[in-house]
């Protein structure tokens, strides 16, 4: 019998990035320093804004754009109940309310009709999530938050909040684009559309600083970037007006404490891996795309449902690749999980709705009220999708789901 062990999701890592770790740890700047602004500078190039910052992970990323933005206790949030919990602890860490939208019938994206009919005078934000790095449609979004702008009354709990909420107008589209690093719609890289969006740099992201995230926004009418930029410095580095960098220079010791706040900024260590992960990206974006598209085939062949990628409105990030089992429940779905691991190959499931997790249900929360995020998710198995893959391990894995769904269904 052929034998293969398949690693799910392992950083793909060269001797480039080795070497420039090994440059920052003898460069003396191994906390925030210049290699972190370089990487910010470049990574705000990348998706097409004038500054971004980074952070120490896309959690800390999401709870600080809530708190640019000025929400919190009494604001709602809306959010998918099929994502990762990152997508809402985060609105719950500035005190605000989540409210989940459904799925959509035949999808696990967001169900629109849903989500226009939840927005009220309480609504402060949408956390739309680019699930497996396959953007949102962000017109429907765009029109939706436009129409309901009547329902809008900007508030803010900081005075950079209450200016951004005014400038604004309308209910905050404040993005999850954790998977979607590179991911385009309609010409724009995620990252230039929401308001503000978040972005993971984890060790199984596309693109890795081991651990990291960085948020980015869209300039806002009358509102200075360096002003918001200095205050995502302030919130994580605890509330320091100066990072250690901009102390170096002659006579500039003294720094004041403006707020009693967190700890949360990337390393040089961290952006000097991703520096160079970002000079790769490109041609790991291509060889994504190369692996999606054999399993787009195979899984034609095999009556599985799989998310489109690619297409004339938008190109994903190829971070995820979701299928599903057509007529399948969730007692079928982990017998195959579990046949493909015995054979080598490991899968996951992205994700159990967080109706179904004890954090939400304790919140209230009940997944039989959405129905649709619950469908999405009893048959479905996420496939290793990653750039050290060879076309022969990629060939494995399509030969093992084939292996395994026949052996499920004839026992």
């Amino acid at each position: 019998m052929e034998e293969r062990k398949i690693i799910f999701s392992p950083p793909d890592i060269t001797e480039e990035e080795i070497a420039a770790v090994g440059d920052a740890l003898r460069s003396g700047w191994i906390t925030t320093g210049p290699r972190t602004k370089e990487l910010e500078k470049q990574f705000a190039e990348y998706v097409g804004v004038s500054k971004c910052v980074c952070l120490n992970s896309a959690t800390a990323a999401e709870e600080l754009n809530f708190r640019i933005a000025g929400i919190g206790e009494g604001d709602e949030v809306i959010v998918p109940a099929y994502t990762y919990t990152a997508s809402a602890s985060a609105a719950l860490h500035v005190g605000a309310t989540i409210r989940f939208v459904d799925s959509q019938p035949d999808s696990p994206e967001l169900d629109y009709d849903a989500l226009e009919s939840m927005i009220n005078e309480k609504t402060k934000a949408i956390v739309p999530v680019d699930l497996g790095g396959i953007p949102c449609d962000y017109d429907r979004i765009m029109d939706i938050v436009e129409r309901k702008k009547a329902l809008f009354k900007p508030a803010g709990n900081t005075d950079l909040g209450r200016r951004i909420q005014e400038a604004i107008g309308r209910v905050l589209v404040i993005e999850d684009g954790a998977h979607a690093v590179g991911s385009v719609y309609k010409g724009r890289k995620i990252g230039s559309i929401a308001d503000f969006t978040s972005f993971s740099f984890h060790a199984v992201k596309n693109l890795t600083t081991a651990e990291g995230g960085a948020a980015s926004w869209w300039d806002i009418a009358g509102i200075d970037n360096e002003e918001i930029y200095h205050q995502y410095q302030l919130y994580s580095l605890h509330g320091q007006s100066k990072d250690a960098l901009a102390k170096t220079k002659v006579g500039a010791w003294e720094y004041d404490i403006e707020g009693a706040w967190y700890k949360c900024n990337m390393t040089d260590v961290c952006a000097a891996i991703g520096l160079v992960q970002l000079k790769r990206y490109p041609d790991m974006l291509a060889r994504r795309k190369e692996i999606i598209q054999r399993y787009d085939a195979a899984c034609d062949s095999m009556d599985i449902t799989h998310r489109c990628h690619y297409s004339d409105t938008y190109t994903s990030s190829g971070h995820l690749y979701l299928s599903r089992m057509n007529g399948a429940d969730d007692a079928m779905r982990r017998r195959v999980i579990e046949e493909m691991a015995v054979r080598g190959v490991p899968c996951n499931v992205h994700y159990k709705p967080l109706p179904m997790m004890t954090a939400y249900k304790a919140l209230g929360f009940d997944i039989k009220d959405f129905p649709n995020a619950y469908r999405a998710y009893e048959n479905e198995i996420t496939l290793p999708l990653h750039t050290k893959l060879s076309d022969d391990d990629v060939d494995y894995v399509i030969r093992t789901y084939k292996k395994a769904l026949t052996a499920v269904r004839e026992s």
